[in-house]
């Protein structure tokens, strides 16, 4: 990972001061959701961490810091990781499908996940990482630049740079362009609803569906994550979820099962799940990639337990990278990895049996898009139009 390649015509183009790729670059910035205690002690109340710091230290997620009793932030204008990519690869299926998005990340994360395969940012702090100084406002212009749709906060955790990523949604609206972030959902109620009137679009990861696999590898726990999806499926925020399957730690039947009736039952069917397969990566060496028959399994539980959407992820090849109508069973998007092949959705419904489509500007815009995406780029609204979650 690191500051794109992409970056330097934009830093031409930019000609600020801005744009120096720097090691250990930070930026203080006053921090939000925290409270003052005595002996200029604060505690933060954005994630269920709920740190107390003393002064001179930082939270658990190493980028907020408490500085004679006032609450900063050090992951702000200062990204350690800027590119474009599919929006497929976040893993947004049913999200502008076939477009691209401007993906972003600070150092420092909220988990200590033992299988992380971003580990060298995410368990770092700001200080420790080649970042790049970006304003809110160049962030903006470097989505228009490169025409991208959707700014999306990703491969670390979006919630530890929650002011840089606020920021930059509220300006990305007001050009008509759209925000998602791929997260652990492991924030608190009051961050995440504030966050909502800016955010299109959200990856969560359910890592497991136990305590007791949450607190062995993330080093979290399961209630907040599942607030979350419930918070941001209610408050109609087009929503996918991630599972990376990891062999003899969450690939129990039992707990598939009981994961995909919670889907159904606390959030509905129409919810995409992709069942990610597991590498070896950071603390989990030891363990072997995930077999493929696995993932199928979890994917025919899944469909047994009436979930409409079903995909497997990182095993290229299978039919399960494509989307099928529910009703008549024929692809709607054919996909060849982050490639797609062909779009079989007119006016949100399947063009061969009329089925409404659930999923965000999945229609003619999207496929309008695809052929050009400089519509809306010059500051019109692209949202005008755009259907919303239902």
């Amino acid at each position: 990972f690191g500051c794109s390649h992409l970056l330097v015509q934009f830093l031409k183009f930019a000609s600020a001061k801005e744009g120096e790729i720097k090691k250990g670059y930070i930026k203080s910035h006053p921090a939000s959701f925290y409270e003052k205690l005595t002996n200029k002690k604060v505690h933060c109340v954005l994630c269920p961490r709920h740190c107390v710091v003393s002064n001179n230290n930082k939270g658990f997620c190493r980028v907020r810091r408490n500085l004679n009793g006032e609450y900063y932030t050090i992951a702000y204008n200062n990204p350690c990781a800027v590119h474009i990519d599919p929006i497929e690869k976040k893993p947004l299926f049913h999200f502008l499908p076939g477009t691209t998005a401007l993906s972003l990340a600070t150092a420092g994360c909220n988990f200590t996940c033992k299988n992380c395969q971003n580990w060298k940012i995410s368990q770092a702090t700001p200080e420790e990482t080649e970042n790049i100084e970006l304003s809110p406002e160049k962030m903006v212009e470097l989505a228009n630049f490169y025409k991208t749709p959707t700014i999306a906060y990703t491969y670390t955790e979006p919630a530890v740079f929650y002011e840089y990523m606020i920021d930059i949604a509220k300006l990305a609206h007001q050009k008509g362009i759209l925000n998602m972030f791929h997260s652990n959902g492991y924030i608190n109620q009051r961050p995440i609803e504030e966050l909502l009137p800016y955010l299109d679009g959200a990856n969560i990861d359910l890592k497991g569906f136990s305590e007791d696999f949450y607190k062995e590898i993330t080093g979290g726990t399961l209630e907040p994550v599942l607030n979350t999806l419930k918070i941001l499926k209610k408050n109609n925020v087009w929503l996918e979820i991630t599972n990376l399957v990891i062999s003899t730690k969450n690939d129990s039947e039992k707990l598939i099962k009981e994961m995909c009736l919670w889907i159904r039952d606390e959030l509905g069917k129409d919810v995409p799940i992709h069942f990610s397969r597991f590498y070896p990566h950071y603390k989990m060496l030891n363990l072997s990639p995930t077999p493929v028959e696995t993932l199928k399994n979890a994917a025919q539980i899944a469909r047994d337990s009436g979930l409409l959407y079903i995909y497997i992820g990182n095993v290229p090849g299978l039919r399960e990278e494509n989307t099928y109508c529910p009703k008549c069973n024929k692809i709607l998007i054919e996909r060849k990895g982050y490639d797609i092949r062909q779009i079989n959705i007119i006016d949100g419904k399947c063009k061969f049996c009329k089925k409404v489509i659930e999923g965000l500007s999945i229609d003619e815009i999207a496929q309008l898009m695809i052929t050009d995406l400089t519509k809306g780029m010059d500051g019109t609204n692209l949202m005008a139009g755009v259907i919303k979650a239902s």
